[in-house]
Order: C-alpha cells, then structure tokens, then sequence
C-alpha cells in the first residue's frame, strides 16, 4: 500500500486479546492500522494473567506490518499509548519483568479488596479514591503479591500498568496518566494525584509508583534501543495517552456532557464525561479523570460482553460451520431468527463475576426460562440481550447520578454485529452513531499525541458526526425487550443467596 509522506500519528492499544495500531494523519483520519494476537492464560479459576512482553512482540509484529507497506517512521511526528486498565506489571530494578501481569477481569483479589475497605473504610476510600476497592483494581493485586509471590514482592521497583509498560520500552520513562491511575484505587481523582494517605495505609512504597502527567502531555522520547528493536525513528515524542475507555471516547470525540460512548469488547462499557467532579459519589458507578485535562467521567463495566459471545462460540466449538469472525457473523444471524425476547429465555452474563450494577465476583453466569419449545437460536439470542440488559442497567445508574444521556457514539468490537447493535440500541432505549471501526480507544491515543504537539486543537477532529446516520431503536423490539428486562433485573436479587451463601 503506497502512501503520500505526509506527518503521521501512531496510537498504541495494548488490549487484551491483541495489540492494535493505528496511523492519523494531520487531518485526523485513519491511514491505516495494524494488529497482534496474543493470549491470556488462565491457571487457576477467576485467574487471567499475560506475559508483558507478549506486548512487546505484538507491538514489534505491528509496526512491521506497518513498515511493511511502505509507511514510514520518518512519517511519525508523535506517538499516544493506551491499553487495558488496571493490569498490574511489576519489574526490577533493571526494567526487567518479575512475575505475569494480573489482568483487569482477574478474581483472585476479593480478600485483599475487603481487606482495603477494612483498613481505609468504606466512605473515606469513596471521598479520596472516588472508587470502591474492587477485585479488578490494581492495588488489591499489590496486595495480593505481596501475601502470595513475596519473592516477585521483594524484587519489585516498579508497579506500572499496561500501556505503561510500552512506555518504559519505548522511552525508559516511569509514568502514567490520570485516566489510567484511576483505576488503581491508590488515586485521588478529584485532585488527580496520588492518594498518599491510602497508599501509606497500604504501606505501600511510594517510589514504586509512576509519575502522573495529563493525557496529552509528552513524557519523553523512543530511544536508539526501542528505535532498533521496532523501527522507529529515535527521539519521536511519546505522549501520556490515556486509559483504554478514556482514549476510545476521545476518538469518538466524547469529551463534552451529554455524548455516551459504548463498548462491546471483551467487556461492555458505558462512558459518561462530565465537566466537574460529582459532589457525592457512592461507589455503584466507577467515578475516574478523563484523558484529557480538567474533564472527568462516569463509566459503568459489564466484565463479559463479548467475552460471553466468546464463551458461547467456544461452547459450540465443532458445532457452528464457520471460524474466526465468520463463526460470530453465523451466530449472531442465527439469533436473528429468535424474537425480541428469546421466547422468554434470559442469560445472565456474571460468566467473570460482575462489576456493574453489582461489585460481586462470586457472581455466575445463568441461562434462565429454558423450556422444551427452547431453540439455540433462543439461547444465542439471550446471550446478546443479557449483555445488553446489564449495559441497561449501567445507563440507568449513569442517569441517576445525574450524568447527561442523550446520543450514543460506539466503533467496532459487537456494534459491528447489526444484529446485536440493534439489540443494544432496543434495549438501552437511545440514538447510537458509528465511527469507523478502526476508531476505537487507539485512533483516541492517536489523537491525544496530535493534540500533545499542537497538531489538533481537540478531541473533535477528523469525523464530521453531524453526517453521521443515527441508528434508533424499534418500536417493538424495545418494548418486548421491556418486558423481558423486568424479569432480567429481579433473578440477581433472587439468586445471590446461592452464589454467598453468608
């Protein structure tokens, strides 16, 4: 592929299946995007854990795709980092890695989270950190290390999260954002700095922590030994970026109240910016700092959207007559077949615990209202209205907590799927409009390094979204769907009993 040489744009997206990369260009639209797979390793149930450098290698496969069609590094003028949050990288004194990375979507920790509620208290954790302390965090996971691998405990120097370990390939900087340091619950995201005083209760070293800078600040410069191992050209600026959520909305352009994002990844995410910290905040929606200075958010987290489309699919592994992308395209027109409401069948998507509405790992995924007229057809519809309802219930938090609602703006991941978009938008009862796919929280780290330089003047660049069409709910779906929320929110409350029994 033959490009003109113009400046260029690289976004970094650490995510948790694979690496993407994604090329702006001054205009701000997407030239072209890369991606590497990798995988999450599980060795133990509610464990999910990853290599670091698996990162690394995804990024290095990347950028020579990229190379490989004719861009040039010379081309790139700034680079923006983002990636999954919360996933805990722990490395030595000499920048090497101790122990696998503890994932966002990991369970391991419901101990050390209840131990930091006990020792910070509940309403004071809520006041400094604006969070609860949940078992995805990252500080849990300090916690957890330090009671079960002391070894990897007392060799740690650095405590970073994900995209921030590329950042230390890549320039030898120490350093985070705000955004991403939200979700640490070590974090005072009112004031966007440490919690200093959380952090000393946890006696938890404050020269293991990264430095903060704002999303669109520069930290420093690829140097010769990232520049030989990736390509690159030495001393391009790298800028601060932004959690993974945080750099997706900036890519869709939803800095100002009153524009949602949505999500459907691995996990599901609403995303509500707001322009001032809430006066109260009560720890039933995540409360974090925006990537970009002097804007905060409201988000809510269903921990298996697409990861229980994933279940499903591997479910029927043998069974469905397609692979890849085509066996989630065949399951998803099959459950196109089931009306709105899966003939009364609902699924509860708990399949990791949950996050939203309901902070309960030891919550489980149900299939509820199976009966002998029930088709599969049924049951893959139920998975992708399950997901949904639980985005329901996160917009329905959202709104309560006085944050705005009035459009939807999403790319890529299940809105893809017409089907299950159509599902979403039924459901949530809300105008969604798409951005190209290739839009997500990587185009948003992109964006956030052009505005780093003085190449863009916002987040509000290269999408013309008042051309954009508006994908708006139907009149039947939404009212059957309804119907069937109605029942969907009463089985929680009925079965949480089953799940902790005290």
């Amino acid at each position: 592929m033959v490009t003109t040489k113009s400046a260029l744009f690289l976004g970094i997206d650490v995510g948790t299946s694979s690496l993407k990369a994604v090329l702006l260009d001054a205009a701000g639209t997407v030239v072209d995007d890369a991606s590497a797979d990798y995988s999450v390793e599980s060795p133990a149930p509610g464990w999910t854990q990853q290599d670091p450098d698996a990162w690394w290698k995804g990024l290095r496969t990347a950028l020579t795709k990229l190379w490989q069609r004719e861009h040039e590094p010379t081309q790139i003028e700034a680079i923006g980092l983002t990636g999954q949050m919360h996933s805990l990288v722990i490395l030595d004194a000499t920048g090497e890695v101790v122990c696998p990375a503890i994932l966002w979507s990991d369970q391991r920790t419901r101990a050390e989270s209840d131990e930091i509620t006990r020792r910070i208290g509940r309403e004071h954790l809520l006041e400094r950190t604006g969070n609860l302390a949940l078992p995805g965090f990252t500080a849990p996971k300090i916690l957890w290390v330090r009671r079960h691998w002391p070894d990897a405990y007392a060799r740690a120097a650095h405590f970073l999260l994900a995209k921030d370990f590329i950042r230390y390939r890549l320039t030898g900087d120490l350093a985070t954002d705000p955004s991403d340091a939200s979700g640490t619950a070590l974090f005072d995201v009112r004031n966007r700095r440490w919690a200093d005083d959380v952090r000393r209760e946890l006696e938890i070293d404050a020269r293991l922590l990264p430095t903060v800078a704002e999303g669109t600040t520069v930290t420093g410069v690829v140097n010769s030994e990232a520049a030989l191992a990736l390509g690159l050209r030495a001393g391009t600026r790298v800028v601060a970026g932004g959690g993974d959520n945080a750099a997706a909305a900036v890519g869709l352009g939803a800095v100002a109240p009153g524009v949602l994002t949505i999500s459907l990844g691995t996990s599901g995410v609403i995303f509500a910016p707001i322009a001032e910290y809430p006066a109260h905040v009560t720890g039933e929606v995540h409360v974090f700092c925006h990537a970009i200075p002097d804007r905060w958010h409201m988000m809510t987290v269903t921990l298996s959207a697409g990861g229980s489309l994933h279940w499903f699919r591997a479910l029927l592994e043998g069974f469905v007559p397609a692979s890849g992308d085509d066996a989630y395209a065949w399951l998803t027109d099959l459950a196109a077949t089931s009306p709105p409401g899966s003939n009364d069948v609902l699924f509860l998507p708990y399949l990791s615990g949950e996050r939203t509405p309901y902070a309960d790992p030891l919550a489980r995924g149900v299939l509820y209202g199976l009966h002998l007229g029930t088709t599969l057809a049924d049951v893959a519809r139920s998975v992708l209205e399950g997901v949904a309802f639980s985005q329901r219930q996160g917009l329905g938090l959202i709104r309560a907590h006085g944050a705005q609602a009035t459009v939807a703006r999403g790319a890529g991941g299940g809105l893809n799927s017409s089907v299950w978009r159509q599902v979403l938008v039924d459901a949530l009862d809300i105008d969604l409009q798409l951005a190209d796919p290739r839009g997500g929280a990587a185009r948003g780290a992109a964006v956030l390094a052009g505005i780093g330089i003085g190449m863009y003047s916002d987040a509000n660049v290269g999408v013309d979204w008042a051309t954009r069409p508006l994908h708006r709910p139907d009149p039947v779906g939404r009212d059957a769907l309804a119907d069937s929320f109605a029942t969907y929110e009463a089985l929680y409350p009925a079965l949480r009993s089953v799940w902790s029994p005290t």
